[in-house]
């Protein structure tokens, strides 16, 4: 927040957190540093004398520690029935820890979003760190439920959509909202488990036909809590904009940007033009110029546009339709760089030497105009010799020289060595009636590379820029990933018969090594989505933690300011920074700057959670039709309720539940992500080739339902007939083996 809160802001603060009360935890709350401590004081000095506190005797504990009593929010109970609680009052720098509700018979039903007040004990050697029991209710937030309603008599139920999911929702009469049966609603929990058991909810708002086309991404922009809809304020400031003119900036439209974006493309917000530098001094260097649609020209700080993209923090894209973060007046019209047309632009002016490297750059705020909105596709044509009408007038001039600057620039990346993963992208597409017509994957050209490497360029000038001026802007962070995702990693690279280095501070160039080993092979996509998943997630932040991922420094987003609020951020520092005009970063932006960091990186989890979900759906969609079909695949999925099989031909992941694996008891070993069959010995771990048999395939939660038919070519043991009296011969897994070997030397050492 950095500012002086108010008396009230103070007192709320400190009944939200009755643990945080010191004046060192208030000051860290509302961002308080320097010499406002000395009015924080004042006012905690007048609260304590007008009677609102007291003063107690000052505590420590350990901030990597829960304190002993904690707020804590209930989450969703897990497949085994056990109850986990968030803590919310975590401060420390490590990974947040799992704490285990202990209920009493004596204690009332909690449910998921519930906030209590729990009573911590410390747990060694289990899979979660504290052990929490009931003192209270402080508070409950209403939990939402998206499902499909089912008329009775005295109301009806709710039968939930979320996949895994499987607790209905008892609706009592009144409380329908007139809804159908088998209609797509939303409601939220009104009270505790009534008759039979189930939680009681009333339906708040009715979605229609869960079945019909289109319904999938509506179904999941309601149940992420996407806001779809702008208010009558946004749309009318939207569309009071009028175009910008040439006034206080540099005149780009004769030069020839072009923009090259998918063949499906809702907005254009970046356009490129490459030249040989005819400077003597950079003999075989290349000048690139990115020009990216100046939103901050529209989008002014503190207005209804502005509080609303900051709101929605990105557009979100689905197969069928966008939910954009501005309206379409500005994200499909003013601020998209259509061809031939005027547009208000931000660009950056780059110098590549003959090795790809970038030796200078500057920014000007412009006004362009696009000699060409073109594709992918035929722009990779022109170059591969078969150009079409609209590509070979810009071949020579155009074309040409950008693939000649960007083969330099390959150069520079081959030095850099950035992660190099090879994750082919996913393309459902529909029928134009909202039905899935095929699934396939996307192809990628050196067109896509391209831009890909000319707008890492732009985002790192920008990032040096405003460096260098000393100006606040919000960076890309992506830290290394963490020591135990790096030894999962390794178990699956030696499992599949590959190396990665211990004992070495790790770079990408040591990743990358991994993944040329696996490339052709039969384990090359297992290798690859194994090193995205040790992947931490990348993030926005005030402070430069440096792009692991990338191998850079210093990174902040720039090029595409229409589809994220961050880029606009950075665009105003800009504007800020040159003294461009007065629709720079506001006092306000600056305040607010960790917390806005914080928000949209929610944000963006939320919509790829929310395109992740529905893009599953359709996959379930699309597969019901093939309920009984065998497919190929390999095992991408190992918990101790069965194993995930990622298609070969979809890319879907289903399940094969541990019921479908045999008759024999299968022990989990969680480090090593591998099940073992107690009697037959068989062991299932990633990468696996399997032949699997489609069971089941719900579109409306996305669940798949696999039986397993071969794995590595083999049927599957039969093992122990259930209903047998045999004991089953439990073997150790080999992680607990190497646990407990470990745990016998710290004993030791303590002695």
């Amino acid at each position: 927040m950095s500012r002086i809160p108010t008396k009230a802001e103070i007192l709320q603060w400190i009944t939200d957190n009755p643990k945080l009360t010191s004046k060192r935890d208030i000051s860290k709350a509302f961002g308080i540093k320097g010499a406002d401590r000395i009015e924080l004081k004042r006012l905690l000095k007048e609260l304590e004398a007008e009677g609102h506190l007291e003063k107690r005797r000052k505590t420590y504990r350990d901030p990597d520690k829960l304190p002993p009593v904690s707020v804590l929010q209930v989450q969703e109970p897990t497949l085994d029935g056990d109850l986990f609680a968030r803590p919310l009052e975590w401060h420390g720098e490590g990974a947040e820890p799992v704490v285990l509700m202990v209920l009493r018979s004596s204690d009332p039903a909690l449910g998921a979003g519930d906030r209590i007040l729990g009573k911590l004990t410390e747990v060694k050697d289990a899979s979660y760190n504290y052990e929490a029991r009931l003192i209270r209710r402080i508070g409950t937030n209403p939990q939402r439920i998206l499902g499909v309603f089912r008329k009775s008599a005295e109301g009806g139920r709710i039968v939930p959509i979320d996949k895994g999911q499987d607790k209905e929702w008892l609706v009592p009469d009144g409380a329908t909202g007139g809804a159908k049966d088998g209609e797509l609603i939303e409601a939220e929990q009104s009270g505790p488990r009534g008759r039979m058991g189930l939680p009681r909810a009333r339906i708040v708002t009715r979605l229609g036909d869960p079945g019909a086309p289109r319904a999938v991404s509506l179904i999941a922009i309601h149940q992420h809590g996407i806001p779809d809809a702008f208010s009558d304020a946004v749309i009318a400031e939207a569309d009071r904009a009028k175009p910008a003119g040439l006034s206080g900036r540099e005149d780009l439209r004769e030069m020839p940007l072009i923009t090259i974006d998918p063949a499906d493309a809702r907005d254009h917000d970046d356009a490129v033009y490459a030249h040989p530098d005819d400077d003597p001094k950079n003999d075989g260097g290349h000048v690139v110029w990115v020009a990216i649609a100046d939103v901050a020209h529209y989008v002014t700080p503190g207005s209804a546009l502005d509080t609303e993209a900051r709101k929605r923090g990105n557009s979100t894209y689905f197969p069928d339709r966008v939910v954009p973060m501005l309206p379409d007046r500005l994200s499909g019209d003013l601020c998209s760089l259509h061809e031939g047309v005027p547009r208000p632009c931000m660009a950056v002016r780059m110098v590549l030497n003959a090795a790809g490297e970038k030796i200078s750059h500057r920014f000007v705020r412009g006004l362009m105009r696009s000699a060409a909105s073109l594709n992918y596709e035929e722009v990779q044509a022109a170059i591969d010799g078969q150009p079409n009408d609209r590509t070979e007038p810009l071949l020579a001039d155009v074309l040409h020289p950008l693939y000649a600057a960007y083969d330099a620039a390959k150069k520079a990346r081959a030095d850099r060595q950035p992660l190099d993963l090879d994750l082919p992208e996913r393309r459902i597409e529909l029928t134009d009636e909202g039905k899935v017509a095929s699934v396939n994957f996307r192809d990628r050209f050196d067109a896509h590379k391209l831009i890909e490497e000319f707008m890492i360029l732009a985002n790192v000038a920008a990032a040096e820029t405003l460096i260098s001026k000393r100006r606040p802007l919000l960076f890309r962070v992506h830290e290394e990933p963490a020591a135990d995702k790096l030894d999962a990693l390794r178990d699956v690279a030696q499992a599949s018969g590959f190396t990665l280095a211990k004992g070495q501070v790790l770079q990408t160039q040591h990743l990358n090594r991994l993944l040329d080993a696996a490339m052709g092979t039969e384990f090359s996509e297992l290798i690859n989505l194994t090193t995205l998943r040790s992947m931490t997630q990348a993030y926005y932040f005030p402070e430069n933690f440096g792009h692991f991922g990338l191998a850079l420094r210093s990174y902040a987003h720039f090029t595409s300011p229409i589809r994220r609020y961050a880029d606009l951020i950075v665009h105003r520092a800009l504007i800020s920074a040159h003294g461009w005009g007065k629709d720079g970063l506001s006092p306000e932006d600056i305040e607010q700057l960790e917390a806005t960091a914080q928000h949209i990186s929610d944000t963006e989890r939320r919509s790829m959670s929310a395109e992740r979900d529905t893009t599953d759906r359709y996959l379930a969609s699309y597969l019901s039709e093939r309920v009984g079909n065998e497919f190929t695949g390999r095992i991408s999925g190992i918990a101790r309720f069965g194993v995930f099989v990622k298609l070969d031909d979809s890319g879907a992941d289903g399940l094969v539940p541990m019921r479908e694996l045999g008759n024999e008891y299968f022990h989990h070993d969680r480090e090593a992500q591998t099940l073992m069959g107690a009697d037959s010995g068989l062991e299932i771990r990633m990468g696996q080739r399997a032949t699997v048999r489609l069971a089941e395939a719900v579109p409306v939660t996305g669940g798949l339902l696999l039986e397993m038919i071969e794995l590595e070519g083999k049927s599957l043991p039969k093992g122990t007939p259930r209903g047998s009296k045999r004991p089953v011969r439990r073997k150790v897994a080999r992680s607990k083996a190497k646990t407990d070997k470990v745990k016998r030397k710290v004993t030791r050492k303590r002695r």
